[in-house]
């Protein structure tokens, strides 16, 4: 079974399964092919993460890039900026994605990287016909860089994503060759051009020649991390997250402050106010104390501690608290999940963040740089602070659950901020109020933007909202579905191996079954 949030996608991964791959070979696939069929959320200039489930052991990778070496708040400083800007070279990062999947397949994988990514480069070569949620965010993103990205380093973005002078359409087809040949490299190196061949030559030789921060050097130094995953214990399942320079914690630290309530039904006053507390909560520490790990002044374990939460739990009463915390912005993101009929299982995730990323693409490549760096801080002061060879606070996180040690199964829910939020939401969707992986997915999410603000999607029940504000939340109706992230879930049962999907309904997603 492979879920995700574009159907070509999603079959390709299948294709993969059929052809004698397994779950981590149809991850790969799966994710190769969406930085073609969605461009709008990931590329190959993005980083990403994943759990992988195999004989019995949770795997996690962390494959998220660096700043360049090159950059410091001081330097920036001395430019007039007072904060890191959302496109341009400044907040380009290294990107990991393409080791992602040179690293998952060369541990775990069966097929050759030149089979698996086969599907993603007939696509970009060939093209396809641009899906009706892709060509609206293809459109709104088109308008709002040809009104800002006016520099010449941003042209190439308007020759590779708007070829005709405009975005596709709905239903038109679109192509990059440059984006097959790309990805083509990336399958005969296993990778390796991407940060020690042609490819990093292409991207260090554009940085050199427009004033970006990223060299050869940065490149040539990346490799994706082996890591433990974290994980608290829900109402006898395991949460399982990547850890810090990740946001998966905030997910983990917010279950294990709601863990001390009793939650008599889904749809009541109680269980809002309440998840929304512990959330509020969970983003203050984040926003204070998570970076990449070896700055954390303040340990996961310390975090996660039974003590902590209860200690956090007390702070929750009747009335809307104003945290501390950093102010949640929108990104693009990508999520995926597949399982093999061997038992394994990957949760993965990948994405340029905001939509297109950087608005930098290297000529020659359609690459799409991402623009991670720009949730570094320019306090210096702060554990998150920007300065060079570091790894920014990361919003994408993978999730997977596991109960008496035997897999359950991924899920994710991408979107920004919205991730931790879109977890606790599912896994209490799941675990709490026993909904089916679809019905978890689809029931009507609620979304803390910042201070006592509240998001609420349309469909949210119009009464409960009325009774949040009551409480002090400042609550707002939002129209646009994408707000509250978009997720897929796939659940295997212990007893008869039989695999249950869900696919986002908010978007173009499907879930592929064989």
């Amino acid at each position: 079974m492979v879920a995700t949030s574009q159907p070509l996608a999603a079959q390709a991964g299948l294709d993969i399964l059929k052809k004698g791959g397994n779950a981590i070979d149809a991850a790969i696939a799966t994710a190769a092919c969406l930085t073609v069929v969605e461009p709008t959320s990931n590329g190959i200039g993005s980083d990403a993460f994943a759990l992988v489930w195999t004989k019995g052991k949770l795997h996690g990778l962390n494959s998220s890039g660096r700043s360049p070496k090159s950059i410091s708040i001081d330097i920036l400083k001395e430019k007039g900026l007072e904060e890191i800007p959302t496109h341009g070279w400044v907040p380009v990062t290294v990107p990991g994605a393409p080791g992602a999947w040179a690293e998952l397949s060369a541990r775990f994988g069966k097929l050759p990287l030149t089979e698996v990514l086969k599907p993603a480069i007939i696509y970009a070569r060939e093209g396809y016909p641009v899906s009706p949620t892709l060509g609206k965010y293809w459109e709104n993103a088109y308008h709002t860089y040809k009104e800002e990205l006016t520099e010449d380093v941003f042209n190439n973005w308007f020759k590779t994503f708007a070829p005709s002078g405009r975005a596709p359409k709905v239903g038109e087809i679109w192509s990059s060759p440059d984006h097959a040949n790309t990805l083509q490299e990336i399958a005969e190196t296993n990778g390796e051009s991407f940060y020690r061949g042609e490819i990093a030559e292409k991207i260090s030789l554009f940085s050199h020649q427009t004033g970006g921060y990223l060299t050869a050097e940065d490149l040539a130094e990346f490799k994706p991390d082996w890591v433990d995953p974290i994980h608290i214990n829900y109402r006898g399942y395991d949460v399982w997250e990547i850890p810090p320079n990740g946001q998966g914690i905030v997910a983990l630290e917010a279950l294990n402050i709601l863990k001390g309530f009793d939650f008599s039904a889904k749809d009541t006053i109680e269980t809002y106010h309440k998840q929304i507390e512990a959330i509020k909560l969970a983003f203050a520490d984040a926003e204070k104390h998570v970076t990449e790990d070896k700055y954390m002044k303040l340990s996961v374990e310390e975090i996660l501690s039974e003590s902590y939460a209860a200690n956090r739990r007390s702070l929750i009463g009747e009335e809307a608290r104003m945290p501390e915390a950093g102010e949640p912005t929108m990104s693009g993101t990508v999520y995926l999940a597949t399982a093999d009929n061997e038992g394994n299982m990957v949760s993965f995730i990948q994405s340029n963040y905001m939509g297109f990323g950087s608005g930098i693409v290297v000529p020659g490549t359609g690459i799409s740089l991402q623009n991670r760096g720009h949730n570094f801080s320019m306090d210096r002061n702060h554990v998150n602070a920007l300065q060079g060879g570091k790894r920014t606070y990361h919003t994408i996180i993978p999730g997977f659950l596991t109960k008496d040690n035997q897999a359950v199964g991924p899920f994710g829910v991408m979107g920004g901020f919205m991730q931790p939020q879109g977890h606790v939401q599912v896994v209490m969707n799941t675990i709490d109020f026993g909904l089916h992986p679809q019905a978890a997915l689809d029931a009507p999410r609620w979304q803390w933007m910042k201070e006592k603000k509240v998001e609420v999607e349309d469909r949210f029940h119009h009464h409960l909202a009325q009774q949040l504000k009551n409480k002090g939340h400042d609550i707002n109706i939002q129209l646009e579905p994408n707000s509250f992230g978009r997720g897929q879930i796939i659940w295997r049962n212990p007893n008869t191996g039989v695999l249950t999907g869900g696919s986002e309904s908010r978007t173009d997603g499907t879930i592929a079954a064989w």
